[in-house]
């Protein structure tokens, strides 16, 4: 569902620009410090919705360094002003990132990041739109990539076929899942679950989540895909492809 333009949504988000990531030097070598000179490991969330994971996230786990990425500017907006109206304390270790996965390595070095949530992404259902989804191989590629060693991909959906693709995806680059499960919150790993506004949501509904955690091998390499690289990314912006 397409969100409604916020009234003042530009005055609203100027209010809150503390909360947006301003790094001194892009891609940042050393994330961490970038928000906090203590912060000690790097979390990333691709598509913070309205940022109530975001902010139990860094309100439970102070001591990490937490980005929160979200394309839709009004998101933002939402997800800042709820970072700054102390339901959740100060959080002074989140920032948030008006931007898409694209463009992922224009802000962080290879190797900077711990942990990457993925909750409830858009599973572009259509046959044709499958290297859209934020779970496609390719993307799985450039997360890996951005993860530090023994770093973590963390994926929570309600949508089998998403969660089913995802797992194919993995396989397809010899990896495998440490846990997996299709009703999070009848199992093991429930326990310290941060849940989602759609998360409750669906709960509420009666629906199972699935979820799922991959972590980095020691050592392990995969290419980076061309179309994100420097090169590639010039290359679709000047529409040559």
């Amino acid at each position: 569902m397409r969100m409604r333009k916020k009234k003042n949504g530009q005055a609203r988000l100027d209010a809150c620009r503390d909360r947006l990531l301003s790094a001194s030097s892009l891609p940042m070598d050393n994330p961490a410090r970038e928000v906090s000179a203590e912060a000690d490991r790097v979390y990333l969330e691709i598509g913070a919705g309205k940022g109530g994971f975001a902010c139990e996230m860094a309100r439970r786990e102070p001591s990490a360094a937490y980005f929160a990425m979200e394309r839709v500017t009004d998101c933002v907006v939402l997800c800042a002003e709820r970072a700054e109206s102390g339901e959740y304390g100060e959080l002074p270790n989140l920032k948030f990132i008006n931007d898409t996965a694209d463009n992922l390595l224009s802000l962080f070095a290879l190797g900077t990041v711990d942990k990457i949530f993925l909750n409830f992404s858009d599973p572009w259902p259509k046959k044709g739109y499958a290297k859209r989804r934020l779970t496609h191989r390719r993307y799985l590629a450039l997360y890996l990539n951005l993860l530090s060693d023994g770093g973590e991909i963390r994926f929570k959906t309600d949508n089998v076929g998403l969660f089913d693709f995802t797992l194919e995806e993995i396989s397809s680059l010899g990896l495998t899942p440490e846990v997996v499960t299709r009703d999070l919150h009848a199992s093991e790993y429930n326990a310290g679950n941060v849940m989602t506004e759609y998360e409750r949501s669906f709960s509420e509904q009666g629906m199972k989540i699935n979820m799922l955690t991959l972590k980095k091998p020691e050592g392990f390499s995969v290419d980076l895909p061309y179309d994100f690289t420097e090169d590639g990314r010039r290359r679709y912006l000047n529409g040559r492809d």
